[in-house]
């Protein structure tokens, strides 16, 4: 038997040996787990043959198996500080950038003064480095084993399980049913921190107990936890669910409309002028703005896939014994435009654009601010095209994404997503949809990573998430291809030869949703919006009611230019207007007394604190609108 290991060779074994035997047997003692043939497999593990790769502390999985193990320290602690027999278990998985696990405590609650004990505690069982041994068991003694345990959410994931044989992993007086991988012992990594308590319902369902979950984080190094938790601080920070309505951009009404985000005029400046940019560039780009109907008929739905695939999430009514659902998507209405004319193969490639409403339903315990909302905007756009059409059009997508993310200063990466367990039409067509998209992005020596099973139902897929100013990633914009979609509206194009061929139809949307991009934005520029993006652009502060006359001549001047300015002239104290100003994150103050007066000039300060000087009046009116016919994200004024 030969197995090949990274960095080592190939070797010769007479027997399977386990991945913690191996490395030892090389002289590896820092190995957590291993990579074999492609996947993640535990310490305990045993191989015998195939590819093999080492994983230590500083490997990129290594987060997986520690915060794994982390989170089974953190269920061991809450038992010692509650008691076994008053803790019943839920889920313990990893996510990104940390952990959590959920549970029910009998008779009592964890409240937020606890965390500090349970973290204490975790120290205590990390300090004992105890050993972590895994065990097996036939399903039905497993079952038994937690029913007599008292745990009731473990018997009822045990109930679902098709294998014959589960397993356990032990530490001390610990006891779980879990997959694995773990680490070898509990005192391997020390740094991590509990980071918050919530309310989850067990298994996402609303109809189900409500537990509590603890969330945690845990890094190899104290270094990169430290830079972790500031990061965590700073985010919270720039809460776009705080900022937002502190700076009367949006809020949510949440007895009336939950879910549903409610723009006030200085949020609809910011939603108009990113919907200004982005028509720009469709425009110049050959699409053609349309607009659809919010609501449609069930046989549309039905005859779309979304009735079939969708369907527990659309919001639906009827009139006159007819129903219809409000759209959740706007492909339909496209293709609805495309089969309203015949279509000649000259006429192709065809791009539709809408500024699209949707309504999506979520379940509230999912909803969070602008990020995850039941009514958004999109900037949708349909492309039908010809088979041969299809690589210069994602490329031509991609250069138009590229250009929008640019204007704001991000960076990002790219997945690529392959056919769901959920999906429409033959394997085949669905391989030749991927390699599509493959074939583009390869065309452009573009990065990306493959998530499999991650397509939507009715095509694969490519996503980009952007990093904002303080490195987190957010999906934004995504391109997706489809063939099946023409195929159930039975759309065509006329041919050269006369002969009717169906055209391939391209989903994309730049922004992705206008609200869940703004409340990126929100916390990307911490509300402190570039000035073309600002709903109030400059604020001019009159020292006293004698230079009111002089500051209503600089709002006119300046709102004739298209400036957004506004007057503050109230009787408070020049450095409280000034502070509000800054408050409000406005780019520009504009501060006029009797020298101002006497030379016809403005003094310009920045929300930064910056005080510019004294300057004249045209000077900065030009330098304003530069900046803001420019798109700029920097501040002309300061150079």
């Amino acid at each position: 038997m030969k197995l090949f290991i990274k960095d080592v060779g190939e070797l010769e074994l007479q027997a399977p040996i386990s991945v913690g035997s191996l490395a030892e047997k090389l002289g590896r003692k820092t190995v957590i787990a291993a990579i074999h043939d492609g996947k993640l497999i535990d310490v305990r593990d045993e191989v015998e043959e195939g590819q093999i790769e080492f994983v230590t502390l500083d490997h990129p999985v290594a987060p997986q198996v520690y915060r794994h193990t982390m989170s089974h320290i953190m269920a061991q602690a809450v038992m010692r500080i509650f008691g076994e027999d008053k803790v019943l278990l839920g889920i313990g998985p990893v996510i990104e950038n940390g952990f959590y696990y959920d549970f029910e405590i009998i008779s009592g609650k964890i409240v937020e003064e606890d965390l500090p004990k349970i973290q204490e505690e975790m120290r205590k069982i990390i300090e004992q480095d105890l050993p972590i041994e895994r065990f097996t068991m036939k399903k039905d003694e497993a079952v038994e084993f937690m029913k007599q345990r008292g745990q009731k959410y473990k018997v009822e994931l045990l109930s679902e399980m098709q294998e014959e044989t589960v397993t356990f992993y032990k530490q001390g007086e610990f006891v779980d049913l879990c997959r694995g991988p773990h680490l070898p012992s509990t005192g391997i990594v020390k740094h991590f921190k509990l980071l918050s308590l919530s309310g989850a319902y067990w298994r996402g369902n609303e109809s189900n107990p409500m537990l509590q979950r603890i969330y945690g984080t845990a890094f190899a190094s104290e270094e990169e936890l430290n830079k972790y938790v500031e990061m965590i601080e700073e985010a919270r920070r720039r809460d776009h669910r705080k900022l937002g309505p502190a700076l009367g951009i949006f809020f949510i009404d949440h007895d009336h409309a939950p879910g549903m985000p409610i723009f006030t005029p200085a949020g609809t400046v910011i939603l108009r002028e990113l919907m200004n940019f982005s028509r720009e560039l469709h425009l110049s780009s050959g699409y053609q703005e349309v607009m659809t109907p919010l609501v449609m008929s069930e046989k549309l739905w039905r005859m779309s896939g979304h009735w079939d695939h969708y369907k527990e999430n659309m919001y639906f009514t009827s009139k006159e014994d007819q129903n219809f659902a409000i759209k959740p998507m706007n492909c339909p209405g496209h293709i609805l435009i495309y089969k309203n004319k015949p279509v000649s193969y000259r006429d192709l490639p065809i791009r539709y654009f809408e500024f699209g409403r949707v309504h999506r339903y979520e379940r509230s315990g999912v909803l969070h601010g602008l990020l995850r909302v039941r009514s958004f905007t999109q900037d949708d756009a349909h492309i039908f095209c010809r088979i041969d059409q299809i690589e210069q059009e994602i490329v031509g997508i991609i250069r138009l994404i590229e250009r929008i993310y640019a204007q704001f200063g991000f960076e990002y990466s790219v997945e690529l997503s392959t056919m769901p367990e959920d999906h429409m039409g033959d394997v085949e067509t669905w391989n030749m949809a991927t390699e599509s998209l493959k074939n583009a992005l390869e065309s452009i020596k573009l990065p990306y990573v493959i998530k499999e099973g991650e397509g939507a139902f009715y095509g694969p897929k490519i996503d980009f998430h952007v990093k904002d100013s303080i490195g987190r990633m957010w999906q934004c914009a995504t391109v997706q291809l489809d063939f099946l979609m023409p195929q159930r509206f039975d759309l065509y194009y006329v041919d050269a030869d006369g002969s009717q061929v169906r055209p391939v139809m391209i989903h994309t949307a730049k922004y992705g949703s206008l609200e869940r991009f703004l409340g990126i934005l929100i916390e990307h520029f911490a509300g402190a919006f570039p000035t073309w993006l600002a709903p109030t652009q400059a604020v001019v502060l009159p020292i006293s009611d004698r230079h009111r006359h002089y500051a209503e001549q600089i709002v006119e001047k300046f709102s004739h230019s298209g400036v957004r300015i506004k007057l503050d002239a109230r009787h408070e104290t020049l450095s409280y207007r000034v502070r509000e100003s800054q408050t409000m994150k406005v780019p520009y103050m504009f501060i006029v007394g009797d020298r101002e007066m006497n030379e016809k000039k403005i003094s310009v300060r920045t929300r930064k604190g910056v005080d510019l000087g004294a300057k004249d009046i045209d000077e900065v009116l030009n330098t304003v609108i530069e900046e803001i016919r420019t798109r700029s994200l920097k501040n002309l004024l300061e150079g």
